[in-house]
């Protein structure tokens, strides 16, 4: 946990100060990526505009604000302002539950709904029922992201391996490495980056029509359909073939995140919240970035929100905070360590590096290819996603079984 105490002094003009407000924060970016370096520097500015506050900031685990969000937000130990996860069953159910501020007026008065488009908007607003795209806004986003692969350019060359533009050229590069004695998908099979390749590989089948009754509820879905069925297969497939290690199933994110790091993998696929990072811990060899072969969707939405929870004691202080992380400047300061800034001057974003992540993402939101994440349709499908994929990888579900038991919470928590 870090705290950032603000130093104010004890005594002004000669007289004792009062009471000294305190304004808690909560998020769950590192310190070293893009958010966690930008939001650093949204304290500091905050901190000068209220010299009479006291900040205590503190970083959580993304594990952390997800499993226990509900019972803290619904104490008097809320914070007064955190980033939360975007979507249904996350920021929709605790809406709909009453435990977060409705925020509609502000986003008007500060501007939020002009420097956000509509397309943004989408996982800030929520309907009564809990359902995003519409209705009052309960977050504010103040970023973009999605998934794509992350390539070891140096193990790529050593082996003689093109960077893969296809899917057909996926998997020749996979079938290479492992022939070679060399794994080339690091994976975390215990959090999220499974569900995300899992969502990648049934989206390489998929269309707009499908995700929308998957994610919007606009018309019937069902797993057991080709895409989503055809993507299990192929999830058991690429283990069984050596080109995801078994102990992928056990992997936490952040070792996934820290074995490419180290240079112990040819492929990673996961998300841009990763960039940054890299940017900054990645000096041994030469990296780059690509949208899994072949697609035209992705996982990725405008990023994750910060949301004042309804408990919060200082809920103006967290509209002040909030409008500062989306000025400009700071903006900038996202986008040049390395994440996706929605409200910068573009020609302020000096990196390469950056400016293709970037294009990017800016390549998808233009051609309609941001096809959201895979637990956000149903209260509890986190959980049952991580659980369901790594029973499928041990062999303990045959692809009928897993899709039925997606099916079966789909129904229940949608």
């Amino acid at each position: 946990m870090t705290a950032l105490l603000a130093a104010v002094p004890a005594f002004a003009g000669g007289q004792k100060e009062a009471a000294q407000r305190e304004f808690k924060i909560w998020h769950y970016e590192s310190d070293a990526g893009a958010m966690g370096v930008a939001w650093a520097e949204a304290m500091k500015q905050f901190q000068a505009k209220h010299p009479d506050v006291k900040i205590v900031y503190e970083n959580k685990g993304f594990e952390q604000i997800r499993q226990t969000a509900q019972m803290i937000l619904n104490s008097d130990e809320a914070p007064d302002v955190m980033e939360y996860n975007k979507g249904n069953a996350t920021a929709g159910m605790l809406s709909k539950q009453g435990l977060l501020t409705d925020l509609t007026a502000e986003a008007a008065a500060r501007g939020w709904d002009k420097i956000l488009s509509p397309s943004l908007q989408t996982t800030c607003r929520y309907s009564p029922d809990g359902v995003m795209g519409s209705g009052k806004w309960y977050g504010v986003t103040n970023y973009g992201e999605y998934v794509m692969a992350y390539y070891n350019e140096d193990l790529f060359a050593k082996n003689g391996l093109a960077i893969p533009k296809t899917f057909a050229e996926l998997e020749n590069v996979l079938a290479k490495f492992a022939g070679a004695g060399i794994t080339p998908i690091v994976l975390s099979g215990a959090e999220y980056p499974s569900q995300h390749l899992y969502y990648e590989l049934a989206l390489s089948k998929a269309d707009r029509k499908m995700i929308n009754a998957y994610q919007l509820y606009q018309g019937d879905f069902n797993f057991n359909n080709p895409a989503f069925s055809w993507a299990a297969d192929k999830m058991v497939e690429w283990l069984d073939k050596g080109y995801i290690g078994k102990e992928a199933v056990s992997m936490k994110a952040e070792d996934m995140g820290v074995a490419f790091t180290n240079g112990q993998a040819p492929i990673m696929v996961s998300g841009s919240w990763w960039y940054g990072r890299f940017m900054t811990e990645i000096s041994s060899f030469k990296w780059s970035i690509g949208l899994f072969p072949g697609n035209k969707m992705s996982p990725g939405s405008s990023g994750n929100i910060w949301v004042v929870p309804q408990k919060s004691k200082n809920k103006d202080l967290a509209y002040d905070f909030i409008s500062i992380t989306l000025q400009p400047d700071i903006q900038a300061l996202l986008g040049n360590a390395g994440g996706i800034p929605v409200n910068a001057d573009l020609a302020k974003i000096t990196d390469p590096k950056v400016k293709d992540l970037i294009a990017k993402f800016n390549t998808l939101n233009a051609e309609d290819g941001l096809a959201f994440y895979p637990d956000w349709p149903a209260a509890g499908f986190y959980d049952l996603l991580v659980s369901n994929i790594q029973d499928l990888l041990l062999g303990k579900k045959t692809t009928p079984q897993f899709l039925d038991s997606l099916n079966k919470s789909y129904k229940e928590g949608r």
